[in-house]
């Protein structure tokens, strides 16, 4: 029955994120976190951060790694065969119709309409763990009482790095992951 849960959010999620694996972070959590409670949103954002870390798609990834938490290896083969098959379903589907009818202009509204739509679901995921990662909650109302000093620092000091020198963001995560070693151990 598991296996059945499993590869079923994972479709959906996969149906349904329209954008990239950063539109699907959205889904992913409501999925996991909130409809099945196979996680906690402490879980939930550690296994974003590994599967943003790692070579890959973010949501095969994270389906990958749900789905290996919850029921082992072929819990995560099928997670992530889930999460993967309504995107070769629907890419081999709309490069046929793209193909066909790429000149009509409600196809261009359709795709211009989209965009705005896919900004809006990656902004509420990184508003969530932003606010989990500053102050311990990724819900609610966050109280200045809660923040972390650190985890404002490093926020900081990531984001100044990442916009000014424009430096590798896989450099930018292991100095933040080393600075917050040493300073979580001052602490």
């Amino acid at each position: 029955m598991i296996y059945l849960q499993l590869f079923w959010s994972f479709f959906q999620i996969g149906l349904f994120s329209i954008g990239g694996g950063y539109a699907a972070m959205p889904l992913i959590q409501h999925q996991v976190v909130e409809a099945h409670a196979w996680l906690t949103l402490t879980q939930f954002t550690d296994i974003i951060t590994i599967a943003e870390m790692t070579p890959g798609p973010i949501a095969v990834n994270s389906a990958t790694f749900v789905g290996i938490h919850i029921a082992g290896i072929p819990g995560a083969l099928i997670a992530t065969a889930g999460c993967i098959l309504p995107s070769c379903i629907i890419v081999l589907a709309l490069a046929h119709l793209y193909f066909k009818y790429r000149n009509f202009l409600f196809l261009k509204g359709v795709l211009q309409g989209l965009r705005p739509a896919v900004v809006g679901m990656i902004a509420s995921a990184g508003l969530s763990i932003l606010l989990l990662a500053l102050f311990g909650s990724g819900s609610g109302r966050p109280s200045f009482a809660q923040l972390d000093p650190v985890a404002l620092c490093l926020f900081a000091a990531a984001l100044f790095v990442l916009r000014k020198w424009k430096k590798s963001p896989i450099l930018i995560l292991a100095g933040a992951g080393v600075a917050g070693l040493l300073l979580y151990q001052l602490v």
